[in-house]
């Protein structure tokens, strides 16, 4: 996290250490994801080859403990690598991320066998997994949840079907949370379990076209009498929605922070273009209209990130429910300011700026698609609400 001095109190300035983990992703981002985000956006492309070389460098499984042979970096230091990431492109940036949501229960939550066996591999080789939570009717809703898993031996029978889930046609394994007591109301009743997608009764349904982050697979997949063993339970029976609300407590920053880094890739194709387009013999920046909206990217930008620093660091520090409280209000913020910022850059380009040969047409699409995944900014502000006025 962030360093703090003992005269000052708090300070803003990362240690050295993290400066150089976030030129490591800068330059990767550059490099490697820049020059592929276009066409892999255009044609849906997997992009199996990034993958594999952010793996190579340590830029994927973050959060994996020393342990087991990750990296274990904290909440904040993940966020320098995430924004970084995303300001290449928010579409290869979630697919190389998700891993950390997907683990998110395993790492929290598994037992040591069970985080010898699935967090190991993941340094080893460049294995993709996902996080099986939202349903075609569960959504935002998560006591919709009608996935099934009745208890049979030493097994669990599941069935069940799972919608948008991140890279799940490519997942060795998926965290799926499903019923184990159906006589529970509301969320309680739900468990939470490792399902290797190799497994007998995987199906793989569809996978999804969608507006933004197109480089990202999003899938629809299904369980028909899955046999998932004991073992790969998540800690114990009804514990499914603790496990997913603190997982989510602890990404939700990760996400922040991928907004702020299409924000900010977008002010800076617009601060560009503002310079370099003339008209009326000035160029356009000249013009009141023009560099309010710059001005007012820049200040949007700064607040939403050191909103989400906050929240990492509250996290990092574990303070609980305030925690909670920051972590959403970095999420709603950061979600609302990527989607304001890239429209108006697509202003600044003006009719250019709807061509999908100019990167703020892409931007603006995959912008939105923050203020709908791991909670939907309107979810974020009843979570702040409840939060503010029912604290004690």
């Amino acid at each position: 996290m962030a360093a703090v001095g003992q005269e000052l109190g708090v300070s803003f300035e990362l240690t050295d250490e993290q400066k150089a983990l976030r030129e490591l992703a800068h330059d990767f981002a550059e490099r490697e994801i820049r020059p592929r985000a276009a066409e892999y956006d255009e044609h849906s492309t997997h992009p199996a080859d990034v993958i594999a070389k952010a793996h190579e460098l340590g830029l994927m499984n973050l959060h994996v403990p020393e342990a087991y042979g990750g990296a274990g970096l904290s909440c904040f230091d993940g966020m320098l690598v995430n924004e970084e990431l995303n300001w290449g492109c928010s579409g290869i940036g979630t697919a190389l991320a998700v891993n950390g949501l997907g683990a998110g229960p395993v790492i929290v939550f598994g037992s040591e066998e069970q985080k010898k066996d699935f967090l190991t591999p993941l340094v080893e080789e460049p294995i993709l997994i996902s996080f099986g939570l939202t349903e075609p009717n569960a959504g935002s809703d998560v006591s919709g949840i009608q996935t099934t898993a009745v208890r049979k031996g030493d097994e669990y029978i599941l069935n069940g079907s799972k919608m948008f889930i991140t890279n799940a046609g490519h997942a060795r394994w998926v965290v799926v949370f499903a019923k184990t007591d159906p006589s529970a109301h509301g969320h309680q009743g739900l468990s939470a379990f490792v399902v290797p997608t190799e497994l007998d009764g995987v199906i793989h349904e569809k996978h999804l076209d969608k507006m933004g982050q197109r480089s990202t697979d999003t899938s629809a997949i299904a369980f028909q009498d899955v046999a998932v063993p004991v073992a790969n339970r998540i800690g114990e029976e009804g514990e499914g929605f603790k496990i997913a609300m603190t997982v989510l407590d602890f990404t939700r920053p990760g996400t922040a922070i991928g907004a702020v880094g299409v924000a900010r890739a977008a002010y800076e194709h617009a601060k560009a273009y503002a310079v370099e387009r003339t008209q009326f013999g000035m160029p356009i920046a000249m013009n009141q209209g023009v560099n309010f909206l710059i001005a007012d990217m820049a200040t949007k930008i700064e607040a939403a990130r050191l909103l989400t620093w906050q929240a990492a660091w509250m996290i990092d520090a574990g303070h609980g429910r305030k925690a909670t409280l920051y972590s959403s209000m970095a999420k709603r913020f950061s979600a609302d300011t990527a989607m304001e910022v890239t429209t108006d850059a697509v202003q600044i380009f003006g009719g250019y700026g709807y061509m999908k040969e100019y990167p703020v047409e892409k931007l603006m699409r995959d912008a939105k698609l923050f203020q709908i995944y791991e909670g939907t900014s309107q979810i974020q502000r009843l979570v702040i609400a409840r939060e503010l006025l029912m604290a004690k």
